[in-house]
Order: structure tokens, then sequence, then C-alpha cells
């Protein structure tokens, strides 16, 4: 089991908790040197975003993970949360479709998330 994979789930939970939709996460440790992997997910709306992120933060730091940086809460467009080899992004879900992280990382390998809590 890879390091990360507890904090993984953790995050996941945190997503279907606040209902994200179509989480997907990117395993790019062989990609690039910033993280192990990328979790992406939407909210419909700016404060479903916001439940979104505050609870992967919350959820995070009560399992004593650390959050190392979050960007863009207020905005609640691209919340971006650093937990160090996982990288959230939660989209609003008209960002995600434009910045379609998902092709742009299109050599990682995708993970099924249901998996994880198996």
């Amino acid at each position: 089991m890879k390091e990360y994979e507890d904090l993984l789930k953790i995050v996941v939970s945190a997503c279907e908790e606040r209902k994200a939709e179509n989480c997907v996460v990117l395993n790019v440790e062989n990609l690039t040197p910033i993280a192990s992997c990328f979790l992406i997910c939407h909210g419909n709306n700016e404060r479903q975003v916001q439940a979104i992120a505050r609870a992967i933060k919350d959820a995070v730091e009560e399992k004593g993970y650390d959050v190392i940086s979050m960007e863009g809460f207020e905005e609640a467009r691209w919340v971006l949360i650093d937990l160090n080899d996982i990288i959230c992004h939660v989209f609003h879900k008209d960002e995600r479709t434009y910045y379609n992280l998902e092709r742009l990382w299109g050599d990682a390998e995708q993970i099924y998330v249901g998996e994880l809590n198996e």
C-alpha cells in the first residue's frame, strides 16, 4: 500500500459526504515531482465547492495530517488544497469543464475511487 492511500481515503470520504461530483484520482507520481496524485472533483455552485473544500480540510486535520496550503476558497471557482503527496482540485463545474485537467494530465493512470473504500 502506498503511503498516501490512507490520506486519500479520508479525502475521498470527505468529498462523498459533501456530494462532490465526478471524483477522479490521477496517479502522477511518475509524471511530476510535485505530488503523487491529484484528486479532481466538482460542485455545482460556489457554496457546494466551499463545503467540499472545508470538509476535506477538516477531515484531514482531524486525522492528524497537515494541510500545506489552500487557495481559491473565497472565490470558490477552483479550490486547490495541497496535502503534500496529494493535491486536491475542487472545481465549480463550469471551471472543471474549461480547464479539463484529466485531458491535460492524460498520461496519468486514473484510479477508480470506489476501489479505495473496499
